[in-house]
């Protein structure tokens, strides 16, 4: 039978692996934001060449599983003689992987604006640098935020693969959770719980940031 008592005491425990979840997921998108830009430029490029790289970047981590990446960044730079802490390495290994959907979004955004603001921007004499950041990519934000956001939901939940590595997050806390105390039901629940907590107070941050930008 499902006991609160042990719920209570498992929620308090796994609490102590959620600064653990936030990080791996947050320095992961903001990662992912930084290295998804450049991929975005390589593919809207007139150059082949970049478009090719980006491509291929795009498909390499769009199409092949989190945990393979993971486990490939955590045994692979110990190889080529960089020596990190787990954690770098998950979030590293995270970071990546989100750089392929970012991009992909971003390059979505800029699709998606009329071309004749460009080109009645560069009519009225205004240099490229000023048409991407006075008009470009202020809206390419603003039509992004929404799908930026459920990118870092998403993580928030794939950040739980990192307990591969040895990362004591939420997932990992409960299934310590759950074989010290017998109850996994609990366990889990409480974890759960504590994901849907973390995500519904994104959700509520990206509606109140869509909100402001929409002013």
């Amino acid at each position: 039978m499902f006991s609160l008592n042990a719920f209570i005491k498992s929620f308090h425990a796994l609490a102590l692996g959620a600064p653990y979840t936030l990080i791996v997921s947050g320095l992961g998108i903001v990662i992912g934001l930084a290295v998804g830009a450049l991929i975005c430029a390589g593919a809207l490029s007139p150059s082949r060449a970049l478009k090719t790289v980006a491509a291929v970047w795009i498909s390499f981590f769009r199409g092949v599983p989190l945990m393979v990446q993971l486990l490939l960044v955590f045994y692979l730079l110990p190889v080529i003689g960089i020596n990190v802490p787990p954690i770098v390495a998950a979030v590293l290994a995270v970071g990546l992987c989100s750089s392929a959907y970012v991009a992909e979004i971003w390059r979505g955004a800029i699709n998606a604006l009329p071309v004749g603001q460009g080109e009645a921007a560069t009519a009225i004499g205004m240099l490229p640098r000023t048409i991407w950041t006075r008009i470009i990519l202020p809206q390419a934000v603003r039509l992004s935020l929404p799908a930026l956001v459920n990118e870092l939901i998403l993580l928030v939940k794939a950040s739980s693969l990192v307990s591969l590595v040895g990362i004591w997050e939420i997932t990992r806390a409960s299934q310590a959770e759950a074989g010290a105390s017998y109850r996994p039901l609990e366990a889990y629940v409480a974890a759960g719980c504590l994901y849907l907590v973390i995500n519904l107070c994104l959700a509520a941050l990206g509606r109140y940031l869509e909100r402001r930008m929409a002013a």
